[in-house]
């Protein structure tokens, strides 16, 4: 029988909304492989049956603490607790309890938008990190990035939460604020973000054609994989087709995954039949591997751009058409993200998450925790690895800390001269601090207050925006125009 699927990629992680999204290639037809409580396991085995002596332990516990411990215990917290402490003894952040609260608002999710902050967030070594923001997402434009690890939220510290109690915190409505405090790789110092929540749409094709050297470059963007990211990439291709592209990238930079689906009908448009599209790994080591039924590859040389944000739907395509061959990646490392869950249901709304199974690429390699390498390495300029400037106080001469350091990477990412970028404010940095002020009609100081630090913020913004400075972009084109 052949099995069915739907998805959300990035397997164990969640879309920070107004309910929130567990995202991760999910099973459906759990009674094909017979997992489920009490049927039998995928690889045949019947699974052990707790000991009379077993159970009656965990009764013993159960009445002991629910009749004598110091302060009353409700019973159903005890018993989620059981459940939650099994889970644990796993050591696999992605196999999860949801109670039924938190499975409704997974539910409630999978639509074409929510409300939140516009990332998408994961455990990872036991903590709670930033996997991508959406683009122009609040998240985004509040400065978060690929692999920020979350400390607080609001002031709270999210040690010892679960993924689930940590975004609880962070959800909330449109128009509300939350303050994350996070811990960034390569600074000192926490940052404390604040974001306000809005609307996420999920617009995930964005098509453009680029002119190189008199050639058509078709570019296509994909910010995640929903329910209706197939049809919308296949209609933009056409469109491309249509208008004599004579090249294609494929942008699944900052994307951190969507349905299964949608992914796999977009491969089967690219990606001949010689090689599977990707395969899937029971626990016995028996693997089923899914082709297309594309006989001919496109007439077009394709590129595949990925960074540290690109996850799990992401990884599926770019390993595909890596492995396809003549199909360069270029940019950065993938953020790796191997494993299959499935949802089975406990009879009451809630339900356990349990890892299951592995995909992997086409060559059969195993992508967790270890990324996709691309086959060409591009790093981007030093302007989109500025950070956010806390202002406790203002910025001025002779001071030397590690805010300082930060608006100096944007001054020179921008194109302003301070003369140095270890955190020493100099002469050199008060005048570019002024030129600056001066170019943005504000009051020229060379102090850099609440304002000029919104304004340097900004400004960096827009420079990344500008396709001049995408160096990886730049990259791709030249590939395709050789």
């Amino acid at each position: 029988m052949k099995r069915k699927w739907i998805a959300l990629l990035m397997t164990g992680s969640l879309l920070i909304g107004a309910g929130g999204t567990y995202a991760g290639i999910q099973w459906v037809g759990a009674t094909e492989h017979n997992i489920g409580i009490g049927l039998e396991s995928s690889d045949g085995e019947q699974p052990q049956a707790i000991s009379t002596e077993g159970l009656e332990k965990v009764e013993q516990a159960y009445s002991l603490i629910l009749s004598s411990y110091v302060e009353k215990v409700e019973q159903e917290k005890l018993i989620e607790g059981a459940i939650q402490g099994m889970l644990t003894t796993l050591e696999d952040p992605y196999s999860v309890y949801m109670n039924a609260e938190t499975a409704r608002q997974f539910n409630e999710t999978l639509e074409s938008s929510f409300e939140g902050i516009g990332a998408e967030v994961s455990m990872v070594e036991n903590k709670i990190v930033i996997v991508s923001p959406f683009k122009d997402s609040p998240a985004e434009k509040a400065g978060l990035k690929p692999n920020d690890q979350i400390l607080k939220v609001d002031g709270e510290s999210v040690e010892g939460l679960d993924l689930y109690e940590a975004t609880m915190k962070i959800r909330g409505e449109k128009g509300t604020t939350v303050q994350l405090e996070i811990q960034r790789q390569g600074l000192k110092e926490p940052l404390s973000i604040k974001v306000k929540r809005d609307e996420i749409p999920q617009i995930t094709v964005h098509a453009d054609m680029k002119q190189q050297t008199g050639e058509n470059i078709g570019y296509l963007e994909i910010t995640s994989f929903s329910e209706d990211t197939a049809k919308e990439f296949h209609d933009e291709l056409e469109k491309l087709e249509k208008q004599k592209m004579e090249g294609l990238i494929i942008d699944v930079r900052g994307n951190p995954g969507g349905f299964l689906s949608s992914v796999q009908e977009i491969l089967k448009e690219l990606v001949p039949d010689e090689k599977p599209l990707y395969q899937i790994e029971e626990r016995d080591g028996e693997k089923t591997r899914y082709f297309s039924s594309l006989k001919k590859k496109k007439s077009y040389p394709i590129v595949v751009l990925t960074d540290k944000g690109s996850a799990s739907a992401s990884e599926i395509l770019a390993g595909a058409l890596k492995e396809a061959g003549d199909y360069p990646v270029v940019g950065e490392k993938t953020f790796g993200k191997g494993t299959v869950q499935q949802a089975v249901p406990m009879g009451d709304g809630s339900n356990i998450k349990l890892t299951l199974f592995k995909w992997l690429t086409p060559d059969g390699n195993w992508i967790h925790q270890n990324g996709i390498e691309p086959t060409v390495p591009v790093e981007q300029p030093m302007i989109y690895h500025t950070h956010p400037i806390q202002i406790e106080q203002p910025l001025k001469l002779d001071m030397n800390n590690e805010q300082v350091r930060n608006a100096q990477e944007i001054l020179e990412g921008i194109g302003y001269v301070p003369g140095r970028t270890d955190g020493y404010f100099n002469e050199k940095t008060k005048m570019a601090v002024k030129a600056f002020q001066r170019k943005k009609d504000m009051d020229v100081t060379g102090v850099i207050d609440a304002k000029t630090a919104t304004a340097l913020e900004e400004a960096a913004r827009e420079e990344m925006k500008k396709e001049e400075n995408d160096a990886q972009l730049r990259t791709a084109i030249k590939l395709l125009v050789q």
